[in-house]
């Protein structure tokens, strides 16, 4: 289910179609969040360990490789 709802995220301008403005923000808002969980647990770790991560936050390892991949393209991890 994780993965699914941060796949919308990348197809923002379809999300935007279907959903009402306040449930985007409050989707907006909670990515924000757990992309500052996932830095705050990198880097006290000293590395980003996905299944690990996954474990510790309760998302799919899949789930946090997206994540994980998205922070590092845009280089805050």
């Amino acid at each position: 289910m994780c993965q699914s709802l941060v796949s919308k995220v990348a197809q923002s301008q379809q999300l935007q179609s279907v959903a009402a403005p306040e449930v985007l923000s409050l989707f907006e808002d909670w990515m924000e969040e757990l992309e500052n969980e996932v830095l705050s647990l990198a880097k006290q770790r000293g590395a980003a360990d996905p299944a690990g991560l996954a474990e510790e936050l309760g998302l799919s390892r899949s789930g946090m490789v997206f994540l994980i991949t998205k922070l590092q393209n845009e280089d805050k991890l």
